[in-house]
Formats: C-alpha cells, sequence, structure tokens
C-alpha cells in the first residue's frame, strides 16, 4: 500500500483529492471544519518537504455551476486551518486551473473550483481525469468519504500516475482502522449495530459475522427481532417484512458461535415526542400505544458487561433516539463504555453518520482510537466490497 512515505515531494505537485463537502450557514461561513482539519497532516507533511498542493473537491450536488456550491467560500478557512495562504482556481479544469497550477512554487497550495461543476466528474468522465491529472505530478487519495464512487477524480484519474499515487494519511489511517477490526482483530470483537431498519444493515451483519464473537443490536431494529420473536412491540417501528431475515440472522449467529446481544428493556414513550410520558418496560411487553425509543438500565447493563470485556469493538449507529434529550441516554452510556474499554486497552472505531455525530455531540471524540470519516465508505468496506477509489491506488 503506497502512501506519503514512499515519495519525496520536493519541487513535486502534489495533487490531492480531499473531501471538503463541508457544511455552511446561509452566509457561506463553514458551520463544521472537520474534515479540513482531517486533511491537515497530508498537506502539511507534503508542503514540509518542499512540495506545493493543488486541492481537488466537491460540495454539495451542484446542477451545473451554482454560486452558492463555489469552494471560493470554504478558503478562508481552508487557510485558518493549514495556517498558511490558499490560492484559488475560479475552474478546476481548462486555462484558468493551467495557469494556476504552472504558476504554483514550492511550499504553495491552490484550490481548484468544485469538481461537481462539470458533469464529467461524476460521469467518470477519462478526458476530464486526464485533464485533471496533466495538473500534478504526483495523485494523492486522501478523500474516504468519496473512495466508494467511481468518479473521475477519485478513480479514473489513478491511470494517469501509474508509478507516482498513493493514499493520503487520512485514508491510510481509515483503511487500517477498518482492516484492524475486519482482518487483524485481537479478541474478542464485539459490534454494536444500531439505527432504525435491520433492510440497511442486513449486508454488513451477513458479512462480519465471521469476524466477530459478540453482536449488540440496538435502536429501530431491536423491534423487528423481537417481533420476529414473539414479543409484544407496541407501536415501535418494526420491519413486518424483514421478521424472517432476523430469525434467520439469529440461526446464523448460534451457528457461528456469535453471541447476539439484543435489549431486555427499553424507555418507552406515548408519542414521538421530547416531552412524552415515559416508562421503562420489558422489550416484549410494550403496550399499545407506546414504542420503545432507548435501551433501558437492565440492558445497558448487560451492554456494559461486554463491552468492558471486549479488545476490539465497531459501534455503527445509535441505540436509541439520541437526538432528542429524553432518549439519548442509553447512546451516551453505550459511549461512555467504550470509551471506558478504549482507555484500558481496547480498539474502538467509530463510523456511520449517526453514531459520528453522537459521539461529536456528547464529547466522546477524542476518547474512542478512531472516528471514521466516511460514513457510505465505511458502510460498504464493512459490507465485504471494494471501493474503487481505493483500489484504483493498489492497482
Amino acid at each position: 500500500m503506497k502512501t506519503l512515505n514512499d515519495f519525496d515531494f520536493k519541487n513535486k505537485k502534489a495533487l490531492i483529492r480531499v473531501d471538503f463537502n463541508v457544511p455552511l450557514d446561509e452566509n457561506f461561513n463553514v458551520t463544521d471544519a472537520t474534515r479540513i482539519e482531517a486533511a491537515k497532516p497530508t498537506i502539511q507533511a507534503i508542503l514540509a518537504q518542499g512540495g506545493s498542493v493543488i486541492l481537488m473537491s466537491h460540495l454539495g450536488r451542484p446542477k451545473g455551476v451554482e454560486e452558492k456550491y463555489s469552494l471560493k467560500h470554504i478558503l478562508k478557512t481552508t487557510a485558518e486551518v493549514l495556517g498558511v495562504p490558499v490560492q484559488f482556481a475560479a475552474n478546476c479544469v481548462g486555462e484558468t486551473a493551467t495557469t494556476a497550477a504552472s504558476q504554483l512554487k514550492a511550499g504553495e497550495v491552490l484550490l481548484l473550483e468544485n469538481l461537481r461543476f462539470h458533469t464529467e466528474e461524476e460521469a467518470g468522465d477519462v478526458a476530464f481525469a486526464k485533464e485533471l491529472a496533466s495538473l500534478g505530478d504526483v495523485y494523492v487519495n486522501d478523500a474516504f468519504g468519496t473512495a466508494h464512487r467511481a468518479h473521475a477524480s477519485t478513480t479514473i484519474i489513478a491511470q494517469f500516475f501509474p508509478e507516482s499515487k498513493c493514499f493520503g494519511l487520512l485514508l491510510a489511517k481509515e483503511i487500517e482502522s477498518l482492516n484492524k477490526v475486519l482482518k487483524n482483530s485481537e479478541k474478542p470483537v464485539t459490534a454494536v449495530l444500531g439505527g432504525s431498519k435491520v433492510s440497511s444493515k442486513i449486508t454488513v451483519i451477513e458479512n462480519i459475522l465471521d469476524k466477530v464473537d459478540h453482536m449488540i443490536i440496538g435502536g429501530g431494529m431491536t423491534f423487528t427481532f423481537v417481533k420476529a420473536l414473539g414479543g409484544k412491540v407496541g407501536d415501535s417501528i418494526c420491519e413486518d417484512d424483514k421478521q424472517e431475515l432476523a430469525l434467520e440472522i439469529l440461526r446464523l449467529a448460534k451457528e457461528k458461535g456469535v453471541q447476539i446481544h439484543i435489549p431486555v428493556d427499553v424507555i418507552a414513550a406515548d408519542d414521538f415526542s421530547n416531552t412524552a410520558n415515559t416508562k421503562v418496560v420489558d422489550v416484549n411487553e410494550i403496550p399499545d400505544g407506546w414504542q420503545g425509543l432507548d435501551a433501558g438500565p437492565k440492558s445497558l447493563a448487560n451492554f456494559k458487561e461486554v463491552i468492558l470485556a471486549s479488545k476490539t469493538i465497531l459501534w455503527n449507529g445509535p441505540l436509541g433516539v439520541f437526538e432528542m434529550e429524553s432518549f439519548a441516554n442509553g447512546t451516551i452510556a453505550l459511549g461512555n463504555f467504550i470509551a471506558e474499554a478504549t482507555s484500558n486497552g481496547a480498539f474502538s472505531l467509530v463510523g456511520g453518520g449517526d453514531s459520528v455525530a453522537a459521539v461529536k455531540q456528547f464529547g466522546l471524540e477524542d476518547r474512542m482510537s478512531y472516528v471514521s470519516t466516511g460514513g457510505g465508505a465505511m458502510l460498504e468496506m464493512l459490507e465485504g466490497q471494494s471501493l474503487p477509489g481505493i483500489e484504483a491506488i493498489l492497482k
């Protein structure tokens, strides 16, 4: 696996695919610079060697050229995060980009305009990729969040750098962390899968059953399993057409010696609202008119025991509706259990949008071994799929 360490960037122009798809407020100010911060080590390492850097990214889902999706809005924040001035090219290809790139001196940084202003980017157009490739000497992919897309700048472009392509520090760390869970894990391995639907996690479950010792199932998909096993779930979210699938997962897990842990009690509410009446009920006895919205105290005690005995932990999905304060306790408690296990020497990987949002919201990010930056890409790796952006570098 080629990384930055395999190249000398002195007097070289590094063309880096970053994921600067950051949120902006109505005044076009960056509200969360995490993704820019994440790329900083790669950029600084290249600059420190005497190289220059050309940054390519998309922002949003523009339909053609749309002012609100211009990367010029993130220029100021990018310069602040990197601690160096950042130049801007008002296009990512053509004379504007070519001139700006050719005039770039060692130690300088250039940000290109939004790749998705061109339909050729998402279409994986070869001619467009070749034009982008002409701007740099070495291609560096540091965008895990888009590694599952076969776009021009993430995958197709790599063919024009047969000997001069590598992973950035962020993408290398993502791959290494996922491999630590999927291939080189220290046992016992526990996967915590939350979220609302079994259907969205089924391929993940099937792929990781061979790699884990314990699987904690939480969130809304709990109730599909509970109902399949004959329990009463009241008005809880439930995929009736996935009950056979839930039973098949339980059968497979038993066959493979994987212990599945489902909540035994829940915080039930008489309305999907932060101000609803709540009570702790047995997971199999949720009354009509009530719905389970968080894991209960006995469930959390069980989960704590499993987590603290684990050496490798994967967390994907919350235990309850953590966005509402009344139903956030289960997810916060789980985060604290994983943080405690991590401080005791376990390796913990958090990934998937809601889990990442939860650890950030509750101040737990720095207490995890690794928090993934790519929701969709991480899920596809967990499903056992090969990602085109990664394969293109490995070829």
